[in-house]
């Protein structure tokens, strides 16, 4: 099973790349001139093809499969990443090719999730999802140390923020040719969907809050990585450390979070789990506003371990309400994720009010959202069953 899923695992990998574009608009942010909230473009372009892909792209893996949706994203990323692994383009034009990258990310992010199902036993979805988003938040970690430990290479430092580039680039076409050899067998659908079905799902109130909670996670995750870094170096410290000490440990928690995850879902039901991560979310997105180091570096730990599972659970648990919609609800939720195109620019605007730690106000008021929604009642999960011997 494992190697027969593990170019899977490897796709949801890739998707943490995506991640990398907040830490790395900062340095776009000084090679361009840029302020604050011009910074937030970046990563703005990745989710922003969110909003507009992600159902479409639901109803396409309906149509074609989800196999050969994972295969169009991945080409699609290697493609955008090659201009700027060549040359320094226009920002217009780096930020063209990053809404490229976060078109095929979207159609990762469409696919990966539901194929997940098809290669889980009956009852493990929810624990398969966590472990495939811990892998993911691996990528995003990754992805960080990446961009530092490539930019003090001699042979990329030329290339300051374009260092990993041709890097990510290789990555995405090895993972394109390991997809291409995988076998899936995918459940059908006796009728593919269309849009005007998928968005009919939104007039169900549990799948629309559920909708809304994930682009309010998706934002204030995006918030964190974009803005943990200069949040730090306002502290006192180096750009090396900040970016270690700030997104590198944020996304780490967030990997250790995810497979803690995996391993707690075998004894505790998946509400329970969002309940909790909602509550450390809220905690430590609350101590970065303190303005206090020691009480901000706890908070990055505390946030990170809260954001952890937020998605897997919330997806499962949404999904598991019609999982014959499975495509269509999981082009919704991923268009959420544009959360991540919209929020940073609301916290990109008060930091550049001077608001300071206070601008952490905006993933607080996100997870005490998700707090509320996971809150709410819902038909009892079933009990996890115990992990099966590989």
């Amino acid at each position: 099973m494992l190697l027969k899923t593990l170019p899977i695992f490897l796709a949801f990998f890739l998707m943490g790349l995506a991640d990398a574009m907040g830490p790395n608009a900062e340095k776009m942010k000084t090679a361009y001139d840029l302020s604050n909230w011009q910074s937030t473009l970046v990563s703005f372009s990745v989710f922003i093809a969110f909003a507009v892909f992600s159902v479409p792209g639901g109803v396409l893996a309906a149509r074609i499969g989800k196999k050969k949706l994972l295969l169009l994203g991945l080409g699609l990323n290697a493609v955008a990443l090659v201009l700027p692994s060549v040359m320094v383009p226009p920002f217009a034009v780096v930020l063209g090719c990053i809404f490229l990258l976060g078109v095929g990310t979207t159609f990762l992010q469409v696919a990966g999730n539901p194929i997940m199902r098809d290669v889980s036993p009956e009852g493990a979805y929810s624990r398969n999802l966590a472990l495939a988003q811990g892998i993911k938040g691996l990528g995003s970690a990754a992805s960080t140390y990446i961009v530092l430990a490539i930019s003090s290479l001699a042979v990329f430092k030329s290339m300051d923020w374009r260092g990993a580039f041709p890097v990510f680039c290789i990555l995405m076409t090895l993972a394109f040719v390991a997809v291409l050899f995988l076998r899936v067998h995918e459940a059908k659908v006796d009728e593919p969907p269309s849009i005007g079905s998928s968005l009919s799902l939104l007039g169900e109130p549990a799948f629309l809050l559920a909708v809304v909670g994930i682009f309010l996670y998706v934002g204030a995750e995006a918030s964190m990585g974009r803005f943990l870094q200069p949040t730090l170096r306002d502290f006192g410290m180096d750009g090396d450390s900040a970016a270690f000490w700030g997104p590198t440990v944020f996304f780490l928690s967030l990997t250790v979070g995810r497979l803690l995850g995996s391993a707690i879902l075998t004894v505790m039901s998946p509400r329970t789990c969002f309940r909790l991560s909602a509550l450390l979310g809220l905690l430590g997105a609350a101590a970065l506003m303190s303005g206090s180091k020691p009480l901000s570096l706890a908070g990055v730990l505390a946030a990170g371990l809260g954001f952890a599972n937020i998605w897997p659970m919330l997806f499962s648990i949404t999904v598991e309400e019609k999982p014959d919609r499975a495509n269509e609800l999981s082009g919704l939720m991923c268009m959420a994720i544009s959360g991540g195109a919209i929020v940073p620019l609301v916290m990109g605007g008060l930091k550049d009010l001077n608001l300071g730690a206070m601008a952490y106000v905006v993933p607080a008021a996100c997870f005490a959202y998700l707090l509320a929604l996971s809150l709410r009642g819902g038909k009892p999960a079933p009990a996890p069953e115990p992990a099966r011997a590989a």
